[in-house]
């Protein structure tokens, strides 16, 4: 007994070892499940952050020292930052402008996509999250980064591309540990 396990130690040790019934396989899941976690989260708070906007407003001055409003009335313009339906916009503005006198990017498919970006994240990050056809939401969240890519391809965002990339990697990654899945709702999909 011994010696089979320092040969397993050793280097020796087979699949068939490592799948025995009295070692724990759990490493596996709480990958996943991190994964998984990171993933959900990524997609909602990005879905979220669509309605989100800067709205500067006025505040008096306030002094420091004494935390008493200033007496002559001085007012202070104030960023804050605030969610609305009304703010939504799944393109950033800056670059609305760059994919709009893109030639290959058909003005329909741009506005769809623009539309259609916020919520798509939140629903699969929301899918994903709650274990909700895990591999479909997983599949459906690397579709959107592969098109994201193919925007900042065409408008040469060298930088985003490599992000996108990453992420990509991460879903791929995620997918592999699927099968490890042991907490979700829905888990064929």
């Amino acid at each position: 007994m011994n010696d089979a396990k320092e040969n397993h130690q050793a280097g020796g040790g087979n699949t068939a070892d490592n799948a025995a019934p009295g070692n724990c396989q759990c490493d596996y899941t709480l990958a996943f499940l991190l994964l998984r976690g990171w993933l959900a989260v990524r997609a909602i708070a990005t879905g979220i952050e669509k309605f989100g906007a800067y709205q500067i407003i006025q505040k008096p001055l306030v002094d420091p020292v004494t935390g008493l409003e200033d007496p002559s009335g001085a007012m202070v313009d104030v960023k804050i930052k605030v969610y609305a339906l009304t703010n939504y916009s799944g393109i950033p503005p800056s670059l609305k402008d760059r994919f709009a006198n893109e030639p290959f990017l058909p003005h329909f498919s741009l506005a769809a996509f623009n539309y259609m970006l916020g919520p798509a994240l939140i629903i699969t990050g929301l899918m994903l999250l709650l274990g909700l056809g895990t591999r479909l939401s997983l599949f459906l969240q690397g579709l959107i980064y592969i098109m994201l890519t193919v925007g900042l391809i065409l408008i040469r965002q060298d930088d985003g591309i490599a992000w996108l990339g990453i992420h990509v990697a991460l879903v791929a990654f995620a997918l592999v540990l699927a099968k490890h899945n042991k907490f979700a709702l829905l888990k064929k999909w």
